[in-house]
């Protein structure tokens, strides 16, 4: 039906051609991170996928998001009109929530064709068959994802990775996968990342994962370290011998840290350095985030689904991703599985319509063009040090004001003394995004809400979310069997209308 690269290809266009050059990088000295939602839709009535008779389906880029920054804690705003996460993820994730909802109202209003269906329950809607929706990622999300084993080069069965993406990878190599920070430069002067490799593991030995192959067509290059079935607590580190029968030298350094009061990382020299499968928050400069790493947001996607609470008052089930696309860059296919399916597997009890999702997992082979890896090679040895783009780019496939483009949580150009005007509000805050909630609400007869919203008077966007009972029993769930330590913001910071 569809391939990995073009997936990415997609996405890539789409970036290129339908978004304005506002919020992307200055050519040769920025850099930034590309995520999106795709929607795949294929006829009901076409049968099964088979090899000499694929089914059709079209590909739509429903929502994108780019960025490599959150605030710190001191900026957090209990009026809910700053963005506090900006990761290109998050993004995506929240311009993709822009995107149901006007889908919802298209569906509530009867007005034209919309993904949504009716349900059963009163009020409440369903995916139309045959549609659902890929997520991509022009790189391995930060956090545990990013915790990704790095192969012995003299003993590696697999050709090796290409003279020029290791060459452009050392840095990342070094541990700068991700994060806000983290991705840009070395955070910490004291942290492994600013200092050479414990082993002294040269550019060369980085290996790049299951789906890259080297320009002479050869094998992909294996990373995993272990079987994806082999229980979390034996996950402790990445050590010893891969899967391939490779030594496992060291791994890519994440910057995201482990949560305050859970167990940390040892710190030790090479493949002991992490622990992996734990609860991260993304770094900050000085000023201690309330993030959680992109894994942990994904992981907790894959359980309760894309909508968040507010919409799944009109929603039968959660909106599940099918499949997630990693571009090309460091990766491995068993990290990915631990940190987005795993932690989570033995998670039980959950309510109707709620279950982890076996969540397929797939890397293409094509560079995003504006990449930390892409924009250095394309650099050179030219002068000028390389910096993450401080702009983050929302689009969702809406009819009014598609674009928003933010620095610092708030639209781009607003100065402090337009902080708390309307005008200064990101399209996909808090805030923003529960007005289109009451907008859809508002355009339903109040007869034909659904119970939850029918039977007691909510005000606040707290109540609200604490109304969508089945979501809240799914994510209690959630954080009693996998992810107690989840940082969560104090309700003070929910109290808005």
């Amino acid at each position: 039906m569809w391939t990995a690269d073009e997936i990415a290809q997609l996405c890539y266009e789409h970036y290129r051609v339908r978004l304005p050059k506002q919020g992307k990088p200055e050519p040769n000295r920025e850099w930034t991170l590309l995520a999106a939602v795709v929607k795949i839709q294929s006829s009901s009535d076409q049968g099964c996928d088979t090899p000499d008779k694929p089914v059709q389906a079209t590909k739509e880029v429903v929502s994108v998001g780019t960025g490599t920054k959150c605030i710190g804690q001191s900026k957090m705003r209990k009026s809910g009109d700053v963005l506090n996460d900006s990761h290109a993820e998050v993004i995506a994730r929240r311009s993709f929530q822009r995107y149901l909802c006007h889908q919802l109202q298209l569906a509530a209003t009867l007005k034209e064709d919309s993904i949504f269906v009716p349900g059963t329950q009163r009020g409440q809607w369903k995916l139309r068959p045959g549609v659902f929706f890929v997520f991509f990622s022009s790189h391995t999300p930060c956090g545990d994802a990013s915790i990704i084993p790095m192969l012995g080069f003299e003993e590696q069965p697999c050709y090796p990775v290409s003279r020029d993406w290791a060459t452009n990878s050392f840095v990342e190599a070094s541990g700068n996968l991700e994060t806000p920070e983290n991705k840009r430069a070395y955070e910490d002067p004291d942290s492994h990342i600013t200092k050479k490799m414990r082993l002294g593991t040269p550019a060369r030995l980085v290996a790049n994962g299951a789906a890259y192959r080297d320009k002479q067509g050869g094998d992909p290059v294996s990373s995993d370290v272990s079987s994806p079935n082999v229980p979390l607590e034996k996950l402790a580190s990445v050590t010893g011998i891969a899967s391939c029968g490779v030594k496992v030298v060291d791994v890519y350094r994440t910057g995201a840290k482990c949560v305050p009061g859970d167990a940390g990382d040892p710190r030790k020299p090479g493949a002991a350095y992490h622990q992996v499968g734990l609860l991260r928050v993304k770094p900050g400069r000085g000023d201690r985030t309330c993030s959680m790493s992109c894994s942990d947001k994904m992981a907790r996607w894959n359980v309760l689904g894309c909508q968040g609470a507010l919409l799944m008052h009109f929603l039968e089930e959660p909106v599940y991703l099918s499949t997630v696309v990693i571009g090309k860059c460091p990766y491995s296919q068993e990290a990915m599985r631990r940190a987005l399916i795993g932690r989570c597997q033995n998670v039980s009890a959950l309510p109707k319509g709620f279950g982890v999702q076996e969540l397929k997992i797939q890397q293409s082979c094509l560079l995003f063009e504006q990449s930390r890896c892409a924009v250095q090679a394309k650099k050179g040895d030219s002068s000028g040090r390389l910096v993450p783009c401080g702009a983050a780019i929302s689009w969702s496939a809406v009819p009014e004001q598609p674009l928003d483009v933010t620095a610092n949580g708030f639209p781009q150009g607003t100065t402090r003394k337009g902080i708390g005007s309307l005008q200064a509000r990101s399209r996909i805050s808090k805030v923003e995004l529960f007005r289109s909630f009451q907008k859809l609400l508002s355009s339903i007869a109040e007869d034909k809400w659904p119970n939850s919203l029918r039977l007691q008077k909510l005000h606040t966007y707290q109540e609200y979310k604490k109304a969508a009972s089945a979501y809240q029993e799914a994510w209690s769930a959630l954080q009693k069997q996998a992810f107690g330590s989840w940082i969560r913001n104090p309700p003070d910071y929910h109290q808005f209308q």
